[in-house]
């Protein structure tokens, strides 16, 4: 009987020890610990092929939001990589000119996980390639496509993309493409197509057919609705934010986000400032003018405000968004020795779009994406480095574990699998 007591005694011991080390837990450590679990997945993240060489590349910590070294520190497991290209003519000529651009960047992402680096990050075609990656200790890389434009009129390239790998493309970018209207459109109220082309209704039947995600963040609102309407699989916005908190044209609308929840697809939340509080970002933008111009010119770079990109050339973009960041960085430094200088846009503001789109349409429909390197970074996740912090927010703000994986992640990768799904039964 003694031991009976004794053994109950260690039994009690053991459990009192186990309650109170997790009532000790940390704020912070709980989300170290959640952040560590789950994979976290980045739908955007821009990418320049003169960081995909022999000599310089992501496998170094480069000046740029992301990379290996980068992505490590920050904990961030999967990285979709962005074939961009902008918008020119439609014609033949333009086309041309934009397949070059596009096919390079394929490439370029290929040199990364299959010579470069093979042995730290691998291209992932599958949430079962996600998962299997990751489980194994190295980074995954996806390729995005942003801008059909250089797919030109031949809907046989939509399967040349599948086949190197592209698992969402968008239609549009700035500019109305060939296949539909663009958000900029509402900017004059000029229309091209009215929504969709009869070429991006064919595109979206072939996108479809091919298991690969439609993706409806820069597209116009009448063509976001029209590719819902014949869709028969679920879409994503890669990159939005929602627009009843910030009126701008890349966001979502309610209707949109409803329409969106209805389809069964995922808004791919976005940590670009202008996109998440107008307010802050414009005193802040207004401040940091100046210092940006002067750290500009004692760098003996150009500087150029966004609403200038339209009229830059190809390399003036290239050459800017190069020095971008470190002038960025600069400015921030001067801003913080300023106790006057205006808040910038931070986590807390981003995780305000999280929290009002789960409100609207569930856990199930809301995700991550950064825009790194194109534009996108605030203050708390300034570049993949910082990726632990925006766990720490929803840690703080009440989410669980569970609701911190489908954000991370795990909505984008059930989308994934009910487009590929889809495609099984056209094909």
């Amino acid at each position: 009987m003694r031991y009976f007591y004794l053994l109950c005694s260690i039994t009690l011991l053991i459990s009192c020890a186990e309650k109170n080390s997790k009532k000790t837990e940390t704020l912070e450590e709980k989300a170290k610990r959640i952040h560590q679990k789950v994979i976290t997945i980045d739908t955007h993240d821009d990418i320049n092929v003169k960081n995909f060489t022999d000599s310089i590349n992501y496998t170094q910590n480069l000046n740029t939001q992301v990379n290996l070294p980068k992505m490590i520190e920050g904990g961030l497991d999967v990285a979709w990589l962005i074939v961009y290209t902008g918008q020119d003519s439609l014609n033949a000529d333009g086309y041309a000119k934009a397949s070059e651009n596009a096919i390079s960047k394929f490439e370029a992402i290929h040199r990364l996980c299959d010579t470069y680096a093979p042995d730290k990050i691998e291209l992932a075609l599958t949430s079962e390639d996600v998962r299997r990656i990751s489980a194994s200790g190295k980074k995954a890389a996806m390729i995005g496509v942003e801008n059909a434009y250089p797919i030109g009129e031949d809907l046989s390239k939509f399967e040349e993309y599948q086949k190197r790998g592209a698992r969402y493309i968008s239609l549009s970018h700035n500019g109305h493409s060939q296949f539909c209207d663009s958000n900029t459109g509402e900017k004059d109220s000029i229309w091209l197509h009215n929504g969709l082309s009869d070429l991006g209704k064919s595109a979206v039947k072939e996108m479809n057919r091919l298991g690969m995600m439609i993706d409806i963040s820069h597209p116009s609102k009448e063509s976001m609705k029209q590719m819902v309407a014949l869709s028969k699989a679920p879409i994503i916005a890669s990159h939005s934010s929602a627009r009843a908190l910030c009126d701008h044209s890349r966001n979502l609308d309610d209707e949109q986000l409803l329409l969106l929840k209805e389809n069964g697809g995922v808004v791919q939340t976005v940590a670009f400032s202008s996109y998440l509080n107008t307010e802050k970002h414009e005193a802040r933008a207004a401040y940091l003018k100046e210092i940006h111009s002067q750290i500009a010119d004692s760098l003996k770079v150009n500087w150029y405000e966004r609403s200038q990109f339209s009229t830059l050339t190809d390399q003036e973009l290239i050459e800017f968004m190069e020095n971008r960041l470190k002038i960025i960085k600069l400015a921030n430094a001067e801003a913080a020795k300023d106790s006057t200088a205006p808040p910038a846009v931070n986590v807390s503001d981003f995780v305000d779009h999280i929290d009002y789109m789960v409100k609207l349409i569930g856990i199930d429909h809301v995700g991550i994406s950064s825009d790194f390197d194109g534009g996108g970074g605030i203050e708390g996740w300034s570049d993949a480095s910082e990726t632990f912090n925006v766990t720490q927010e929803l840690v703080k703000r009440g989410y669980t574990e569970e609701e911190i994986a489908k954000l991370w992640g795990e909505n984008l990768l059930r989308v994934l699998d009910e487009v590929q799904a889809v495609a099984a039964t056209l094909n």
